[in-house]
């Protein structure tokens, strides 16, 4: 089938990798980086299970203040001399070296140009998303605490679908979990799972996305 639009992530894909940022807030906070990995591994782990409800469920579906993540994060994380963690304004230190990835803007603006639709599709951590870089980029944006839901439920790959217009079918989806890739492709979307931009660019251009 003629590939209609394609629908990506943000953190990991249009930024730089999710590690490299929080590898940079551990050592400028001086957090204990063994422990944070720890406390996150549990954590994010149930998130993708399926298993119990945790905070990263509350934040991403927007159900749980970013304050209160902030708290309940920083009250299991201590520094590397056992001190306690600054909770205020922990996830804007922790996403603080976050930067651009130019290859896949260009890549979507490439998509877009060729006629096919574009469109956003990321669970909020609370950040501050630079929408300025978005102004015609997209047909649409969504973000899950703005919906009431999160990847890798169904429904929100359906929602931000239905919002361009078209049915799973015509769209590909890239992301940088592969739990949600396959979350994805199970409601019917083309995966693309990002290790790196010319990877991507490459699967872009296979599915027809890309014309050169």
């Amino acid at each position: 089938m003629t590939l209609k639009a394609v629908i990506t992530d943000w953190g990991g894909v249009l930024t730089s990798p999710l590690n490299a940022a929080v590898a940079v807030w551990l050592a400028e906070d001086r957090i204990d980086a063994a422990h944070y990995k720890q406390v996150m591994r549990g954590w994010v782990k149930q998130a993708y299970d399926g298993t119990g409800v945790n905070p990263i469920h509350g934040l991403e579906d927007g159900s749980l203040a970013t304050a209160e993540f902030e708290r309940l994060l920083a009250a299991e994380l201590r520094t590397v001399d056992g001190g306690a963690v600054v909770a205020d304004g922990l996830i804007a230190r922790m996403f603080a070296a976050f930067s651009p990835v130019e290859p896949m803007y260009a890549a979507l603006r490439d998509v877009r140009a060729g006629g096919l639709r574009t469109a956003l599709l990321s669970n909020s951590w609370g950040n501050d998303y630079p929408r300025h870089l978005f102004d015609g980029l997209f047909d649409d944006v969504v973000i899950s605490c703005e919906v009431g839901m999160r990847k890798p439920d169904e429904r929100i790959f359906r929602h931000a679908v239905e919002r361009l217009g078209l049915r799973p079918a015509d769209c590909a989806f890239i992301d940088d979990i592969e739990h949600n890739v396959r979350a994805a492709e199970a409601v019917g979307m083309r995966g693309i799972l990002h290790t790196d931009p010319d990877a991507t660019v490459a699967a872009l251009r296979d599915l027809g996305a890309l014309s050169a």
